[in-house]
């Protein structure tokens, strides 16, 4: 018995009518989840320290890079393979079961030495939960990916909300109780279990006992090329924190910490939008060249339609946010203000470039995938670890969000390189993305700053209040352009 998806589409149109079902259901849950993420995330940060969201920082980086080494990549597999037996899917939930028992083994043994490193007495004591999130995680694999071949975003979205809400409430109820570090690390660890809960529910799978290594090899092979490009994606999406934990300590940490996860959040989140949706329309247009590219220019313009206004607003806002935010000894994080306006500058660039991995994963190109994380990884890496020899504390966590908007338009210039060599699809395709945004956003600014000049710079909150509407506008204006011509690319 083979599962197989439906049968491939045959028109541009139908394409781009899975993609925009995708970017509907998917972006929903996704701005519902994000806002109730970062409305709790705010509240929060009142109660615990800056040590307290530094130290937690840190053992959430080693958790996310740990993660990565669930399923060793055979999700990307999965989802690319033209047909799945029901004795593979048997087998591979074995196998992803038996790596993720192993990454949690591995984390228990890493987390004295981790401890030593960093120098926080108890920090190991964290990763017992790291350590068990890893087998709920591995569980959801299948499913999930499942899910995914099918199309199913409607229930992708379910499963998201819900895992997304629970963990946020997690992070509140334990902050208001006082648990310090474990509110946010507790948080993270749980949203494997609540992973786990909404896959049972949405699409079960009951795995036989049976395993076959033979029939997964093919698979294992793909999925170990995806999985490091998976895993130096998450060393570089944590070697900020990793280094500047090391050289700044917990409190710097903190600072830049919420700088980042103000700008990078939303702008990850989308980017794992982008990944769920368009990976599985890339892995059926992928032997026609044109659909391929179609596919691509609608992708990136929905999604700079979705970045791109909150970002610029991200900047306007920067300042009076950073200003108005206190941790819970009542310090305020207003160092955090320019490096979170470089950081969503940043932000824009990272989502438009990131949108090269679900191609090269849907069209059998796991292995330029890896090579481009690993070069990604390189350069912050080298980036961030001279800024942090160079630069104090203070000016550091500026210079490292510098890195962060220095390194994506170089890989940008790859990309579009690499796309026109390719798949001969021109800059001027891509570029056509941005236009439409950038008319919207220019006319966005214009409307802050004259409203600022009215009424005067000294009202942080009446600030905030401003921009938030001009960026909630100019999405109505951009939303119902897209509504207008839901299939153009240019």
């Amino acid at each position: 018995m083979s599962v197989t998806p439906p049968a491939a589409p045959q028109t541009p149109q139908s394409h781009y009518r899975h993609l925009a079902r995708g970017f509907n259901w998917l972006g929903s849950a996704t701005i519902i989840a994000k806002v109730i993420d970062f409305s709790t995330i705010l509240v929060v940060l009142l109660y615990l320290t800056k040590a307290q969201v530094g130290i937690a920082s840190l053992v959430i980086s080693f958790g996310m890079v740990v993660e990565a080494l669930d399923g060793l990549g055979t999700s990307e597999a999965m989802i690319q393979a033209d047909a799945v037996s029901r004795r593979q899917l048997d087998s591979l939930f074995w196998f992803i079961l038996a790596v993720a028992v192993a990454a949690a083994g591995m984390t228990l043994l890493a987390s004295p030495w981790i401890e030593k490193i960093y120098g926080v007495p108890g920090m190991a004591t964290y990763f017992l939960v790291i350590a068990a999130k890893q087998p709920l995680v591995g569980a959801a694999v299948v499913p999930l990916a499942l899910l995914n071949r099918e199309l199913k975003y409607e229930r992708i979205a379910a499963i998201s909300v819900f895992s997304t809400v629970a963990a946020a409430l997690t992070r509140l109820g334990l902050a208001v109780g006082g648990a310090g570090a474990w509110a946010l690390v507790g948080a993270f660890a749980s949203s494997g279990l609540y992973i786990l809960i909404g896959t049972l529910l949405f699409r079960p799978f009951r795995p036989r006992l049976r395993f076959h290594l033979p029939e997964i090899l093919p698979l294992v092979r793909f999925g170990l090329r995806a999985a490091t490009s998976n895993i130096f994606e998450q060393i570089f999406k944590n070697i900020d924190y990793l280094l500047i934990g090391g050289f700044y300590g917990a409190a710097q940490l903190a600072v830049y910490r919420v700088a980042f996860d103000v700008a990078m959040e939303p702008a990850i989140a989308v980017g794992a939008l982008v990944n769920r949706t368009a990976m599985p329309v890339f892995a059926r247009v992928a032997q026609v060249r044109d659909h391929l590219a179609q596919s691509l220019t609608w992708s990136l313009r929905r999604l700079v339609v979705l970045v791109a206004p909150l970002m610029v607003g991200l900047i306007l806002v920067a300042r009076p946010l950073m200003t108005l935010l206190h941790d819970g000894q009542g310090h305020s994080y207003a160092a955090a203000a320019l490096p979170l306006e470089l950081l969503a500058g940043a932000a824009l660039l990272r989502v438009s470039s990131q949108l090269l991995m679900p191609l090269l994963l849907g069209s059998g190109r796991p292995g330029t995938a890896a090579r481009l994380s690993a070069a990604t990884l390189a350069l912050l890496s080298a980036g961030i670890l001279a800024a942090c020899l160079i630069f104090p504390a203070r000016t550091g966590i500026i210079a490292v969000s510098a890195v962060w908007l220095g390194v994506y338009p170089l890989l940008l210039v790859w990309g579009v390189l690499y796309l026109h060599r390719h798949w001969e699809i021109h800059a001027g395709a891509l570029g056509r993305a941005f236009l439409v945004p950038l008319i919207g956003i220019a006319a966005m600014v214009a409307a802050v700053a004259a409203a600022r000049a009215l009424i005067g710079g000294d009202n942080l909150k009446l600030q905030i209040g401003i921009t938030l509407a001009a960026v909630l506008l100019t999405y109505a204006g951009l939303f119902l352009h897209a509504r207008k011509r839901p299939y153009q690319l240019s």
